[in-house]
């Protein structure tokens, strides 16, 4: 599924013009990226919880030479579903 995709699907269920519903969900993923930039946790109830996690520096290796590589640290967006939204998507009991 694509933006556009999911723009048409909102647009269809709410009966709110394609233009309407395009401008806010760029403005819900522009929020997101906003929030993650200053630091903030964003948790969504049911959906789930973005957050940033600081990569340990750590030994990688050039897998076209076989040479060791330093790779360090570093900050990485991450998204965690919620533990109704994977009960939700699949029908398996979840752990805590």
């Amino acid at each position: 599924m694509t933006k556009a995709d999911l723009v048409k699907i909102i647009s269809e269920n709410t009966g709110i013009i394609r233009k309407d519903v395009a401008v806010v969900v760029d403005s819900l993923f522009q929020s997101i990226k906003d929030s993650l930039a200053t630091g903030a946790h964003i948790e969504i109830r049911g959906f789930g919880t973005f957050k940033l996690k600081v990569r340990k520096p750590r030994t990688g290796r050039n897998p076209k030479t076989d040479q060791k590589v330093p790779v360090p640290e570093r900050t990485v967006p991450t998204f965690k579903f919620s533990r109704e939204f994977k009960m939700s998507v699949v029908n398996v009991k979840v752990k805590n």
